[in-house]
């Protein structure tokens, strides 16, 4: 475990320690401050026309809900720049070599660059925190759909991320592994939409594959163990693959 959290606090280091974590973290917050935003202000518009009748609004279906699922989209684009350069950084530089050749087991190096890679996502979801707490602190939000909503986003991108590792195993060249991880998330994001064309043979199984199906029970409040099993079965689905990856480049070596 010492071994694990030393590779992650180096990797989560080598992020902050340039300006990637920092240009990284913006991207995300800029769109999401929009999206934050635009709900918070429809929402306060539509209130005020409601209490002229006497009506009531959700505030956690009608704007925490949709903020955090258009963040969901957001992280799409933004999680192959994390995860690209895991591996194939360390390829590029020669540093691969002897981090192969250190006392360390081939779990503990993908664990802790997979732990590294999710502190700065973790840090990134920490940001939009501030948001949260307006909320809170002008209105009367539930605070469980919102923890079940939190959950599925990082569960999301802890699938991202074992995927990520994968792939930037795989190349010692950033751009090709952030593309790729691109492609392939992007994959899963719409492999859901084919769902009602594919039949009734093959449409069950793109609905179960489509990463924003199980997402969307969290983003309601709900939590339910079949989408918790699918994201914790596709992290060790990609953490199980890294691993023969990296036991191949050390085969290699």
């Amino acid at each position: 475990m010492r071994n694990i959290m030393a590779i992650a606090d180096k990797e989560l280091r080598s992020y902050f320690s340039s300006p990637i974590a920092y240009i990284i973290i913006g991207f995300f917050l800029l769109p999401f401050g929009v999206f934050f935003y635009l709900y918070l202000t429809a929402f306060v518009r539509q209130s005020m026309q409601q209490a002229q009748f006497g009506g009531a609004m959700n505030i956690n279906q009608q704007v925490i809900r949709y903020v955090l699922q258009n963040a969901s989209v957001i992280i799409l684009f933004i999680m192959p720049m994390i995860t690209m350069r895991t591996y194939s950084e360390e390829k590029r530089s020669g540093t691969i070599e002897l981090l192969l050749t250190s006392p360390v087991t081939d779990v503990e190096i993908i664990l802790g660059k997979f732990f590294g890679a999710l502190g700065l996502y973790v840090a990134m979801l920490a940001v939009t925190l501030p948001h949260m707490g307006i909320l809170f602190y002008y209105g009367n939000p539930e605070w469980r759909p919102l923890v079940a909503a939190y959950l599925g986003l990082l569960l999301m991108g802890g699938a991202f991320v074992s995927l990520g590792l994968l792939i930037s195993s795989t190349t010692n060249n950033q751009i090709v592994a952030g593309i790729v991880s691109f492609v392939v998330f992007l994959l899963l994001w719409i492999v859901g939409w084919f769902a009602d064309s594919a039949g009734p043979t093959i449409g069950p199984i793109t609905s179960w594959l489509s990463i924003t199906e199980h997402f969307d029970d969290f983003s309601k409040g709900i939590i339910d163990t079949k989408h918790v099993l699918y994201y914790l079965s596709l992290i060790t689905f990609g953490l199980f693959l890294t691993a023969k990856s990296v036991d191949t480049e050390r085969w290699r070596g």
